[in-house]
């Protein structure tokens, strides 16, 4: 691996030199470092670039690390990654992306992932993008979720965007049977000219399914950000979507939560707020000491966690 796939390592997946248990390191559109294990085998796909990760039933407290790198410009990483998640296991699956681009041409990565889950098994999936460097070429990464949950599965999408990416379209599906839950949080940052999407679209076709999905965002600069979802509720089920953003600068945001209830038992519910930060907040750290730039940031920082 390069110096600058270790630097984006460190900040999207918490690498310290190195990844205890099973980990595939992916570096501008190639394999840079791999290892199965024996509850969590990793291989290569055989008919499109990505990999197949298979979880053993039963498989508890074991992670493993799935970061892909793009260092320069002129790359365009496409991968599909299937996880096939055994009854009754309880791992941590931690996904970041970082692209790196000093040139002036482009450098995207794009990652399609499909979880399938199996019976009563709990996956926390864990997901940061970054970009960096100072290159006029754009810095792009287009992430699709899809997740099938079979009955009583759970899966937990942590999801965060630090800054520095240039447009980024960030698709989520979801098809969750009996009992299952999906619970998703985002939160996401844009500054200058940056683009930001974020769509969602989960159908509860099992009884007492549920889905809640909550998305926090700060829009500065000229940076533009849209939020889509919807939710189906196509049986007794519950459904929550939430999207709170600040407004900073000359940032424009747009939300449009939908709701769709194709059975009298499914009980759903969306919020949506937009605006700026509340001038007795910042007037209230002023006091304080903080310099007005310091007051935001403060804000914004907690509202980000």
């Amino acid at each position: 691996m390069n110096d600058t796939t270790k630097q984006l390592l460190e900040l999207v997946s918490n690498w310290d030199g190195g990844f205890e248990g099973a980990f595939n390191i992916r570096e501008d559109g190639g394999c840079a470092a791999r290892q199965s294990t024996k509850n969590i085998q990793i291989t290569s796909k055989t008919d499109q670039p990505g990999l197949e990760i298979h979880v053993k039933p039963g498989t508890v407290g074991e992670r493993v690390y799935i970061p892909a790198c793009v260092t320069k410009g002129g790359i365009d990483d496409l991968v599909y990654n299937d996880f096939y998640i055994g009854e009754g296991a309880d791992i941590v699956v931690v996904a970041g992306c970082g692209v790196h681009n000093a040139e002036d041409s482009e450098a995207r990565h794009n990652g399609i992932h499909r979880f399938f889950v199996g019976k009563g098994a709990h996956v926390r999936y864990e997901e940061k993008h970054l970009g960096t460097g100072n290159g006029s070429g754009a810095r792009v990464i287009d992430p699709v979720t899809d997740v099938h949950l079979e009955e009583d599965a759970v899966l937990e999408m942590d999801t965060t965007q630090l800054g520095g990416v240039d447009h980024t379209r960030r698709v989520t599906t979801g098809h969750l049977a009996a009992r299952a839950r999906l619970l998703i949080r985002e939160r996401l940052m844009t500054d200058g000219e940056e683009v930001a999407q974020t769509d969602f679209e989960v159908d509860l076709d099992g009884e007492d399914s549920g889905v809640d999905l909550v998305s926090r965002s700060v829009a500065k600069g000229h940076s533009k950000q849209s939020y889509r979802s919807v939710i189906r509720g196509n049986a007794r089920c519950t459904g929550h979507s939430e999207c709170d953003a600040i407004i900073a600068d000359q940032g424009v945001v747009s939300a449009a939560p939908e709701l769709v209830a194709n059975n009298g038992d499914a009980a759903l519910i969306h919020e949506a707020a937009i605006g700026k930060i509340a001038g007795e907040q910042l007037l209230k750290l002023q006091t304080l000491g903080l310099t007005r730039e310091e007051a935001e940031q403060k804000i914004i920082s907690g509202f980000l966690k």
